[in-house]
């Protein structure tokens, strides 16, 4: 015959503590996970940043840009139409490619304008990507946009 076994206020504890550690864990995992794969800025100071947004984003709405990417057979094409519809090219510009959740797979593709938008050979593999570019426009004015990048 088999001795019967009691439940003690010692298993209830190291039952509530084992159930605890697991989801203690879990979630210390999930955290370092989420910290190292995006690092979640966007700018140092987002109380400054703030200062001028206004500024900036009239300055910027007030160019009249349209920008669409596409990137077919590696080759990326960023394209930049002002107001009358016509190309234009930027006096500078910078972009990094990248995904939108982390920052391991971001390039910095060398554009070169080709007449009617930038070019440049980029192999990029399955999922959503993203085009972070800064523009700076004949006068100055500094544009600033992510987009979406379509891919055929």
């Amino acid at each position: 015959m088999m001795a019967e076994r009691k439940l003690t206020g010692k298993h209830v504890f190291l039952g509530f503590a084992a159930a605890f550690a697991v989801i203690i864990g879990v979630n210390l995992v999930l955290a370092y996970s989420a910290i190292k794969t995006f690092p979640g800025l966007e700018v140092k100071n987002g109380y400054i940043a703030s200062q001028t947004f206004n500024d900036r984003k009239a300055a910027q709405e007030s160019l009249g840009w349209e920008i669409s990417a596409h990137h077919h057979n590696g080759l990326l094409t960023l394209a930049i139409i002002g107001q009358d519809g016509k190309p234009v090219e930027a006096a500078d510009l910078k972009a990094t490619v990248g995904r939108a959740t982390h920052v391991k797979d971001d390039v910095t593709p060398n554009f070169r304008y080709n007449g009617s938008a930038y070019v440049a050979p980029v192999e990029l593999g399955d999922g959503n990507w993203n085009i972070r570019m800064i523009a700076l426009a004949d006068d100055g004015t500094e544009f600033r946009q992510r987009v979406v990048l379509i891919k055929d």
